[in-house]
């Protein structure tokens, strides 16, 4: 028999550095519903949700019965050179459900007219109204394949994010993506981060004006958004926002990309996050959630961008009959149950309780459904410092000692991903030991020592 206990100490003679992002030395060596089993044998809470990926919880039954099915059956190892049932019906289910915009429609879809650097659509026989779903492995490379298809589709090189995004881990998604450049990574020369509002006012109307300057230079591809943003902090955009974006794009010939990776497939107490603002993208990409737990990722949008420069988005295993099998029972899961119903009540409960507990320590809790953020100062009363960041790290750290798992964002963010079907029993023991770390780390829990080996970000 395996030697769990060893797991943390094994890990790290073989795992490599370059793919960690450790708070504290957890190893899960058994999962069900909302609750996870460490290396000793420990039952603990998982408001994580490994970032979101386990949006049923760990072992869902019509999960479980889906990949043994598909496993079974063998019937497909991609969609590469051959096709297989379960992910033309994956596709044919995420076509149901995400409204895109049509290109050729009448008013349907960005980039509809021909721009400068070519327009949307030239040279592309799939016919007026159909749409595709490109199947991938990861948000990453779902990111990767919407950017590379938009820029083929029209013809341009630049792309337009925004700072506090995360789009992915490598590629080209991952230089759009502000939180790296932000951080110090190069960023790819050709695009722009412009500032993500919070507010109306103001402050949308600045992102308004840096919008149509970088969109009047009529050489942009495609705006690449969260509709909200998740590792940037927890930050919901004004009203309009979504709305505003697809109209300028489509009026500049350029496509809108956006990106339901993190906070799609109900987090948010819908099941698209741009529906909330009556909002229709030209490309929307999947992934984390839609897996259950395994590598699926997808890019739903107009055949006339997905269907340009045939085989050159080319991942062997993508479409796999296994995970394509766990992405049509999520889907079906999230409708049947109303898992985004769920979400919202379980969010706005988890709001009221945190209220009630009355901590000086939080600055603001913020978020849609159950993508929540709790943002932590270090002393009451006082505002952001360099401190806060520490002060919450240690707060996970000991929220993690005490039998709970979450992780923090930008730096001071305590975020909040549990499963979708989080009960009301376990966000009320969320919160309490939510209470029991920052009481405890208040007044000395946790020292540098503890922490100094697990930096996360």
């Amino acid at each position: 028999m395996s030697n769990f206990g060893a797991l943390p100490e094994r890990d790290a003679r073989v795992i490599a550095g370059n793919q960690k992002l450790r708070f504290f030395p957890l190893a899960i060596v058994a999962g069900e519903g909302s609750e996870i089993i460490d290396h000793e044998g420990r039952r603990l809470l998982d408001l994580s949700a490994a970032w979101g990926a386990n949006s049923l919880g760990h072992a869902h039954p019509h999960v479980v019965a889906a990949i043994r099915e598909a496993a079974a059956r063998g019937s497909g190892s991609s969609v590469l050179s051959a096709t297989n049932p379960d992910a033309v019906q994956l596709a044919e289910t995420l076509l149901e459900v995400t409204p895109t915009g049509n290109l050729g429609d009448a008013g349907g879809g960005a980039g509809a007219g021909a721009g400068a650097g070519g327009g949307v659509g030239a040279g592309v026989s799939a016919g007026a109204g159909e749409r595709r779903v490109l199947l991938g492995h990861s948000g990453t490379d779902a990111n990767n394949s919407a950017i590379a298809a938009a820029r083929a589709a029209t013809g341009r090189d630049r792309v337009v994010a925004f700072q506090g995004g995360y789009h992915g881990g490598f590629g080209p998604a991952q230089l759009v993506s502000g939180v790296f450049v932000e951080a110090g990574l190069a960023g790819d020369p050709a695009s722009a981060l412009l500032p993500y509002p919070a507010h109306a006012g103001a402050e949308l109307d600045d992102v308004w004006r840096l919008l149509d300057r970088e969109l009047e230079r009529g050489d942009v591809a495609a705006v690449i958004v969260e509709p909200m943003q998740s590792d940037g902090g927890i930050v919901v955009p004004p009203a309009g926002f979504l709305r505003g974006l697809a109209e300028r794009t489509r009026r500049a010939g350029a496509l809108l990309i956006v990106d339901e990776v993190k906070v799609g497939l109900g987090r948010t107490g819908l099941l698209h996050a741009f529906t909330r603002d009556d909002a229709t993208p030209d490309l929307v990409t999947f992934g984390k959630a839609l897996g259950g737990g395994l590598p699926l990722s997808a890019v739903v949008g107009p055949a006339a961008v997905l269907d340009v420069a045939p085989a050159s988005s080319l991942l062997t295993t993508a479409g796999n009959s296994v995970s394509a099998a766990a992405g049509r029972a999520v889907l079906d899961t999230v409708v049947s149950e109303r898992l985004a119903h769920a979400a919202r009540e379980r969010g706005a409960q988890l709001r009221d309780l945190i209220s009630e507990a009355a901590l000086p320590e939080i600055r603001e809790v913020r978020g849609l459904g159950l993508s929540l953020g709790i943002e932590l100062n270090a002393e009451p009363g006082v505002a952001h410092d360099d401190n806060d960041g520490v002060f919450t790290h240690r707060v996970i750290y000991r929220m993690w000692q005490l039998g709970v798992v979450n992780y923090l964002v930008r730096g001071n963010v305590i975020e909040l991903t549990p499963p979708l079907n989080l009960s009301a029993a376990d966000a009320l023991r969320a919160v309490e030991t939510l209470h029991a770390a920052v009481t405890d780390v208040r007044h000395g829990a946790v020292s540098a020592a503890d922490i100094a080996p697990y930096q996360g970000w």
